[in-house]
């Protein structure tokens, strides 16, 4: 497959997917060296309230960034977001950022392409997954970003190398992602409030869900794979 019409502009998008993966490169730096706490889910709320009125939009942009940079953990995130700003706002805030960062992933690996994208997930991942969301669908893209533990920021990459458009990927990822993040940001207003026992059931709800996820990912894919031909949309 033909990438660029011409050297010039081989030359151009080269010289751009260079400067992109230099960003990701020093941000990611930036976030191991400096910001660690992030996914220190006390010390991250601490430092939240020392931006007042502007930390929704702070909490918008770093839930964003969690979804671009993978080693922040996305769960932690929303978990503050219940405890800062209560299971209502604490879940809008939650999906707007993840849908702005699930949109720029997406963008990004459309823009740069497959050698972009070869370059930022992990040759394991793109080894396992290439192709799948273009072989499944949307039933197929929604059924394996509502699994938590599965890698649906790599597939939000993945999903910008096919010929589907962002408002369509954006609709999927919004409903499929939502029930984790429900649950997860509820669970963070239950410690805001005292109710411990409630709040530790439901976050051993997520991350039960989330290890069965990470450890069964090529059972759920190829799962989703065989049904998805039979559903009836």
């Amino acid at each position: 497959m033909q990438l660029f019409a011409s050297a010039s502009d081989r030359r151009r998008g080269l010289l751009a997917l260079a400067v992109v993966a230099a960003a990701f490169a020093a941000l990611y730096l930036f976030v191991r060296e400096y910001a660690a706490f992030i996914t220190d889910a006390e010390a991250l709320r601490v430092w939240l309230r020392q931006f007042g009125v502007l930390a929704p939009l702070v909490f918008v942009l770093l839930q964003a960034l969690q979804v671009i940079v993978a080693p922040i953990p996305g769960q932690v995130v929303a978990l503050v977001a219940g405890y800062l700003f209560g299971s209502v706002a604490g879940t809008v805030y939650s999906l707007i950022g993840v849908l702005l960062g699930s949109a720029i992933a997406f963008s990004l690996a459309k823009r740069f392409g497959r050698s972009f994208v070869e370059d930022v997930l992990h040759e394991d991942v793109v080894a396992r997954f290439d192709g799948f969301v273009d072989t499944v669908g949307v039933p197929g893209l929604f059924a394996f970003v509502v699994i938590p533990g599965l890698p649906d920021d790599a597939i939000c990459f993945l999903s910008g190398l096919t010929k589907w458009r962002l408002p369509t990927f954006i609709a999927v990822i919004s409903v499929g992602r939502l029930p984790a993040y429900v649950i997860t940001v509820y669970a963070g207003g239950q410690l805001a409030g005292g109710r411990f026992r409630s709040a530790l059931a439901l976050i051993g709800i997520v991350v039960l869900a989330s290890v069965v996820g990470y450890y069964k990912q090529e059972a759920v894919r190829d799962l989703v794979a065989r049904l998805e031909p039979r559903l009836p949309f």
